[in-house]
């Protein structure tokens, strides 16, 4: 589970949040720095609820508030995705309007991506200090799971790639080598994360302060994902295509609602279910029952608004 939710998820995730620059009509770079600041306000958004309303809730409803500690505050600010993605869109706007060539851009990405790895976990001492530090590395205190130098590596990565896709004439010839670079890929992820720790470790630090070599395979893995995407897409029928494509389209209103209702179950199931044993049939029910109630919401929010427009 450890290798499906991590190199095949976020790192993907925001390896084509690079690529999407390449084809928006909207990637000016004055844009992008707006769109980053929004996707920041919406991160602390996603703290409110996955923290704060938990928090509460669950205070004054079973009067236990330990259950979503919040501490002292400091959790309204953690670093998640959501506010990643919006410093990544805030720096790469900054680096377009310097219209900086591609070589340089992945040598900036290269050398966050080092440092993020040599200083994770530095302490100093001052949790003001370590959560502000930590949007950028790994400092001490849990309050990131995505620093910026650690992860600006995969937007930088897929925006370079996104420029040799798009002019690609021929797509199956661009991902002829995907089934070897799969199998390269995940033999690496397993056998490191056996013998030194990565990735697809237990320890869930390898993964959020993932250094440079790991960086590495996570890109030729996503270059091999694509490619399979691309291959499957052969066979799959245009209803799965269309229902995959308003999926992707709502991605951040869906992650949004999610975090609302996943602590909100924690909660229900706490108060009204103590007993029930959370097995892994149980669980998965619970999570698909969620990610669609999520998805419904999300949904039912795009068309209310554009009703209203």
């Amino acid at each position: 589970m450890n290798l499906l939710g991590r190199p095949y998820a976020a790192v993907i995730f925001m390896f084509c949040m690079g690529v999407g620059i390449v084809y928006s009509r909207h990637s000016q770079w004055n844009v992008m720095i707006k769109r980053g600041a929004k996707l920041f306000l919406l991160g602390i958004l996603v703290n409110i609820f996955e923290f704060f309303i938990p928090h509460f809730v669950c205070g004054f409803l079973l009067g236990k508030w330990d259950i979503f500690p919040i501490a002292d505050g400091l959790l309204l600010f953690c670093v998640d995705i959501l506010a990643f993605a919006g410093l990544s869109f805030i720096i790469m706007g900054i680096l377009k309007k310097f219209e900086l060539s591609n070589k340089k851009l992945i040598i900036i990405a290269v050398v966050m991506s080092i440092l993020g790895t040599l200083v994770k976990g530095i302490d100093f001492g001052i949790p003001v200090v370590n959560l502000f530090i930590s949007y950028f590395i790994g400092a001490a205190g849990g309050f990131t799971a995505f620093p910026l130098f650690n992860w600006f590596i995969f937007p930088i990565a897929g925006y370079v790639w996104g420029q040799y896709f798009i002019k690609a004439k021929d797509k199956g010839e661009f991902f002829k080598f995907w089934p070897v670079l799969l199998i390269v890929a995940l033999a690496y992820f397993l056998i490191s994360s056996k013998m030194w720790g990565s990735v697809a470790s237990d320890d869930v630090h390898f993964y959020y302060f993932l250094n440079t070599l790991d960086a590495v395979f996570c890109i030729i893995n996503c270059h091999a994902v694509i490619g399979l995407c691309h291959w499957l897409a052969r066979y799959l029928p245009d209803a799965v295509i269309k229902a995959a494509t308003i999926l992707s389209g709502n991605i951040n209103t869906i992650y949004i609602a999610q975090w609302f209702f996943v602590p909100l179950t924690v909660i229900f199931i706490s108060y009204f279910a103590k007993n029930l044993v959370l097995n892994d049939i149980i669980t998965s029910v619970i999570s698909i029952a969620m990610i669609i109630l999520a998805t419904a919401v999300a949904l039912g929010y795009k068309k209310l608004k554009t009703v209203k427009n």
